[in-house]
């Protein structure tokens, strides 16, 4: 009785596309922070307003699969999947309202090179996100999942050349610390994606 009175299934992939959209749109400002380092505040609270309009959509989409009896995918995959991007943008609003907390008064080409490849690895996660409700484009969700991993791997090489340098060159420990921070924080935004990327390939792998 109960099975018939609930949805058969629901409209995840649009709440998905709904949710890449606001990781885009909150990486674009983290790239723009960096790039201009002016106006702080206000591009924090543009992270910060992209980062609640995604958690009202990572609700919905927990809420809705509770309430669907039949899914697209596995149900463990679907909650890992929106989690997993709700944790990028978490980390996006991390990292810039920590910039203005820490009153980092200059940026360091090196944070700038990582907020670029977190911006890139977030323009994939939407493009293999958007390629979901088809499992014939398998191929190219795969493809864009490997680039993902490259470029989290990119960001890798980019936060331990900056520690290096960090740790060898600058005089002032506070600062030090606060850069430091900011890095990790950083390079954990394509771990995030990685993760995505990873959840995204088993879902197609299991469907195709």
């Amino acid at each position: 009785m109960l099975s018939r009175l609930m949805p058969r299934e629901g409209n995840f992939f649009q709440l998905f596309n709904a949710h890449a959209e606001r990781i885009v749109e909150g990486a674009r400002e983290l790239e723009g922070l960096f790039a201009t380092f002016d106006d702080l505040e206000t591009r924090a609270q543009r992270i910060d307003g992209a980062e609640r309009a995604a958690d009202k959509i990572t609700h919905e989409t927990i809420t809705l699969l509770h309430r669907t009896f039949i899914t697209p995918f596995d149900r463990e995959q679907i909650h890992s999947l929106i989690t997993r991007m709700d944790d990028i943008l978490d980390l996006m609003q991390d990292v810039a309202e920590s910039v203005v907390l820490y009153d980092i008064r200059r940026v360091t080409p090196e944070a700038k090179q990582l907020a670029e490849i977190c911006q890139m690895c977030c323009a994939r996660v939407k493009t293999a996100v958007s390629l979901l409700t088809n499992v014939k484009q398998a191929e190219a969700i795969l493809k864009t999942c490997e680039e993902i991993d490259r470029l989290e791997s990119d960001a890798d090489r980019v936060m331990r050349a900056a520690m290096s340098k960090l740790f060898r060159d600058e005089p002032d420990v506070k600062q030090l610390i606060k850069l430091r921070s900011i890095y990790e924080l950083l390079e954990l935004i394509t771990d995030r994606c990685e993760d995505v990327a990873n959840i995204i390939e088993g879902i197609v792998l299991e469907n195709s």
